[in-house]
Protein backbone atom coordinates (compact mmCIF):
# COMPACT_ATOMS: atom_id res chain seq x y z
CA UNK A 1 0.00 0.00 0.00
CA UNK A 2 1.19 3.51 -0.47
CA UNK A 3 3.16 2.86 -3.82
CA UNK A 4 0.62 4.89 -5.89
CA UNK A 5 -2.04 7.28 -3.93
CA UNK A 6 -4.20 9.21 -6.72
CA UNK A 7 -6.66 12.04 -4.60
CA UNK A 8 -8.99 13.98 -6.63
CA UNK A 9 -9.24 17.60 -5.42
CA UNK A 10 -12.68 18.12 -2.95
CA UNK A 11 -13.58 20.53 -0.27
CA UNK A 12 -15.14 18.41 1.74
CA UNK A 13 -12.32 15.49 1.53
CA UNK A 14 -15.15 12.88 0.69
CA UNK A 15 -12.84 11.92 -2.40
CA UNK A 16 -9.24 11.48 -0.65
CA UNK A 17 -11.16 9.23 1.58
CA UNK A 18 -12.69 7.62 -1.25
CA UNK A 19 -9.51 7.63 -3.17
CA UNK A 20 -7.82 6.01 0.25
CA UNK A 21 -10.64 2.77 0.53
CA UNK A 22 -9.86 2.33 -3.01
CA UNK A 23 -6.54 2.03 -2.79
CA UNK A 24 -6.69 -0.21 0.51
CA UNK A 25 -9.48 -2.55 -0.89
CA UNK A 26 -6.74 -3.36 -4.09
CA UNK A 27 -4.49 -3.81 -1.39
CA UNK A 28 -6.59 -6.49 0.46
CA UNK A 29 -7.35 -8.36 -3.04
CA UNK A 30 -3.44 -9.07 -3.30
CA UNK A 31 -3.42 -12.69 -3.67
CA UNK A 32 -0.14 -12.66 -1.44
CA UNK A 33 -2.49 -10.71 0.95
CA UNK A 34 -5.56 -12.56 0.76
CA UNK A 35 -3.71 -15.92 1.80
CA UNK A 36 -2.02 -14.37 5.27
CA UNK A 37 -4.33 -15.68 8.04
CA UNK A 38 -6.48 -13.09 10.00
CA UNK A 39 -6.26 -12.88 13.51
CA UNK A 40 -9.80 -14.27 15.19
CA UNK A 41 -10.62 -11.27 17.32
CA UNK A 42 -10.25 -9.05 14.08
CA UNK A 43 -12.84 -11.03 12.75
CA UNK A 44 -14.96 -10.97 15.66
CA UNK A 45 -14.82 -7.49 15.73
CA UNK A 46 -15.55 -7.12 11.81
CA UNK A 47 -18.88 -9.64 12.32
CA UNK A 48 -20.04 -7.13 15.12
CA UNK A 49 -19.55 -3.76 13.37
CA UNK A 50 -21.16 -5.26 10.39
CA UNK A 51 -24.30 -6.69 12.29
CA UNK A 52 -25.28 -3.45 13.56
CA UNK A 53 -28.00 -1.77 12.35
CA UNK A 54 -27.23 1.05 9.26
CA UNK A 55 -28.07 4.79 10.22
CA UNK A 56 -30.68 6.34 7.48
CA UNK A 57 -29.14 9.18 7.34
CA UNK A 58 -25.80 9.38 9.15
CA UNK A 59 -24.06 10.85 6.41
CA UNK A 60 -26.59 13.51 5.68
CA UNK A 61 -24.65 16.45 7.19
CA UNK A 62 -21.75 16.11 4.61
CA UNK A 63 -24.09 15.45 1.80
CA UNK A 64 -25.42 18.86 1.85
CA UNK A 65 -23.86 21.71 -0.14
CA UNK A 66 -23.86 25.21 0.15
Amino acid sequence: MGQRLTTWQSGSGDRLWLSLLIDAMEEAARPDVRSQPCESAILQALRAQLAQPVARYGYASSAVRH
